[in-house]
């Protein structure tokens, strides 16, 4: 009765409340790109991932997931994202035995070449400058019990506009839960907790004239603008998810999310993996169901992995998102376990 009632209290909040908002403060916080999701295959999951674990890549949605890992898994995605941004993440993940398992995490976003247009020269003034994004993270999961494991990361970010720069720290931490009933997990968590920060760098320096039609004055006062400071976008993400063993070669899994944001309206996350052979995988899902204004959330994937000797093994992930006007997205990653 215990496990029912933890169940039904993590499907209420499923509930979609977005109508108990006036606004969903879309825009307000910085950091945006670490909201986009790194793993081929929970992305082609329906990013329904705070419930699962069998790969270092599941640190993103909840770090309690590294607990259950064993061994040494190396993961590496590429990203072909919106408007021919690139993005790319690895993670490598440790298990000491008695300890936990710990992981190291690198994320870069890259903007390539964007023309510096101005008022007198909208074409062609053979400047250019980049956006780009980083974000180094140290996560740790440990099994509290033989059903519960918890989780912590911390990372380092930065971003950069031209000249321009912020800098900032950012915790995830959660847990998870697998329930007496055999396959079903509860998981929660919460990403990209931290303080508000703001730009800074050459680009808010200015030389400023207080009265262009007065003749005297300074015309080349120094200045500076005042940069205000925003926050990151946290994430709460709850959910769960459920193994179905069909027999010892083929499995089905179906995990959904439930996500609030302090930047947008709720949403839910649903999505399920049917594995062949225990080598071949075929997903699907649906993401941003009940978001307000949401562009797309059919989601597609395929996976494969290849055993060599002893228990070292490789991976093969690819996912593609429809994003509706802004098209499509793909993703490849390319993992080792040993």
């Amino acid at each position: 009765m215990k496990n029912l009632c933890i169940i039904f209290a993590c499907l209420l909040l499923f509930v979609p409340v977005n109508r108990l908002y006036s606004q969903s403060k879309v825009g307000t916080t910085i950091g945006q790109f670490l909201k986009i999701e790194p793993s081929s295959r929970l992305v082609g999951l329906g990013n329904a991932g705070v419930s699962l674990s069998e790969e270092a890549s599941a640190a993103f949605y909840n770090p309690a997931g590294l607990g259950k890992l064993q061994g040494i898994d190396i993961q590496f995605t590429y990203n072909q994202w919106l408007a021919d941004i690139k993005y790319n993440y690895a993670i490598a993940a440790l298990n000491l035995e008695g300890i936990g398992t710990i992981a190291l995490q690198i994320t870069s976003l890259n903007s390539g070449d964007i023309e510096i247009t101005t008022v007198e020269k909208e074409k062609n003034s053979g400047l250019y400058y980049q956006v780009t994004n980083l974000g180094l993270g140290l996560a740790y999961g440990v099994m509290l019990t033989d059903r519960v494991s918890a989780g912590l990361a911390v990372k380092y970010i930065q971003e950069t506009i031209y000249n321009t720069n912020l800098v900032d720290v950012a915790f995830d931490f959660g847990m998870q839960y697998q329930t007496a009933i055999d396959g079903l997990v509860v998981g929660a968590s919460v990403s990209n907790f931290g303080p508000r920060a703001s730009y800074s760098g050459r680009d808010v320096y200015f030389n400023y004239d207080a009265d262009p039609t007065k003749h005297g004055d300074h015309p080349r006062l120094p200045a500076e603008l005042r940069m205000g400071s925003y926050s990151l976008p946290t994430l709460f993400r709850v959910g769960l998810s459920y193994r179905l063993q069909i027999s010892n070669w083929n499995q089905l899994i179906v995990a959904s999310d439930a996500i609030h944001t302090n930047d947008n309206t709720e949403r839910i996350n649903i999505g399920g993996e049917l594995l062949f052979l225990n080598t071949f995988a075929v997903r699907g899902g649906y993401r941003d169901l009940f978001l307000k204004d949401a562009e797309g959330g059919l989601v597609l994937g395929a996976g494969a992995k290849v055993g060599f000797s002893g228990n070292t093994n490789l991976s093969f992930d690819y996912a593609w998102a429809d994003y509706g006007r802004l098209n499509g997205t793909h993703r490849f990653t390319v993992g080792i376990r040993f």
